[in-house]
């Protein structure tokens, strides 16, 4: 296969690109400057997405599939020009030269859901601007799709993890809990939801060269589990006992809301979400239409994800 890939420099696209390259597969990778390691087996293609729509167009031509995974997560006044502007010209540039476009997404796209299932018929309702602007760029894709009948799927992670994640929530949650810091908050029944960045690599890959049930498919690739047994893995895996502590939710949020000008201070609102919220994703879809199913485990995933955070903190 001749591969494009965008966002290849980052978490999710070099995990694609290496992929890509062990089966020996054509890969080529937007990135704004020459990069000082390069991608092994991967060719480096010098433009971005403001580049000129001839720029665009050298990059996508003749491509089986172009992954765009390039976005902006952190410079709130980037996002709008970068996640949907850059998105429309790459878009622009690449219909008629490519076999199909695989969106890399993000479950954000559906807002603070705090309990029930959230599926791919779930409204989308992003809050913050990053969120506005995944939700954007997925509406313009396709949109497209369905006027000029480029084809294309889109791609929708939870929270992905990982080696080399860029991600610190998760690690720092890691390291409180083998301090010996972390407390449970608000009553049993909290739900995590995480995904391997090797399923996510699976799961871009089958949507790249399976034949879909219909175009602009939109999937869900996700894992869950009770907070109480995420931590447990944990753990387990740090040989740790188990924390028992529990503190009463709105007793810790009045305490967050009356600290939230200390500089560093752990607790923030979205975390306490984080640790309190009954939302299940849903990836039913993804399994019964493409027959997809995670390869790494929760269990296997976090299990070594806690011990190398372990050994990254301790040292040789």
């Amino acid at each position: 296969m001749i591969v494009a890939v965008t966002g290849g420099t980052g978490f999710i696209g070099r995990h694609l690109i290496a992929r890509h390259c062990s089966r020996g597969d054509q890969v080529r990778y937007l990135t704004r400057k020459q990069p000082t390691g390069a991608i092994a087996g991967a060719t480096a293609f010098i433009g971005s997405l403001s580049s000129s729509p001839d720029q665009l167009r050298e990059f996508a031509r003749g491509a089986d599939v172009l992954y765009h995974c390039a976005a902006e997560l952190r410079d709130e006044s980037a996002m709008q020009r970068t996640n949907v502007l850059g998105t429309a010209q790459l878009l622009a540039a690449a219909t008629g030269e490519i076999g199909r476009w695989v969106q890399l997404s993000s479950t954000g796209v559906y807002g603070r859901q705090v309990s029930g299932v959230v599926d791919e018929e779930t409204l989308v309702n992003p809050a913050n601007a990053y969120e506005v602007s995944k939700a954007m760029a997925d509406a313009i894709v396709l949109d497209t799709a369905g006027k000029q009948g480029l084809a294309c799927v889109v791609v929708r992670p939870s929270n992905v993890y990982g080696p080399n994640m860029p991600n610190q929530s998760l690690l720092q949650l890691i390291r409180m809990i083998d301090r010996r810091r972390f407390f449970f908050i608000g009553r049993r029944g909290a739900i995590v939801n995480y995904v391997h960045v090797e399923n996510v690599v699976d799961a871009l890959i089958l949507c790249g060269q399976t034949a879909l049930p219909g175009n602009g498919r939109a999937y869900i690739v996700s894992d869950h589990c009770g907070l109480d047994e995420f931590v447990h893995l944990i753990t387990t895996a740090l040989g740790k006992a188990p924390p028992r502590l529990r503190l009463p939710e709105r007793v810790v949020r009045a305490v967050a809301t009356a600290a939230g000008g200390i500089p560093g201070f752990p607790l923030t609102p979205s975390r306490i979400d984080a640790l309190t919220g009954r939302a299940v994703f849903c990836a039913n879809r993804i399994r019964t239409e493409l027959g997809f199913r995670n390869t790494i485990s929760m269990e296997a995933g976090i299990s070594d994800l806690a011990r190398r955070c372990c050994a990254w903190t301790d040292g040789p």
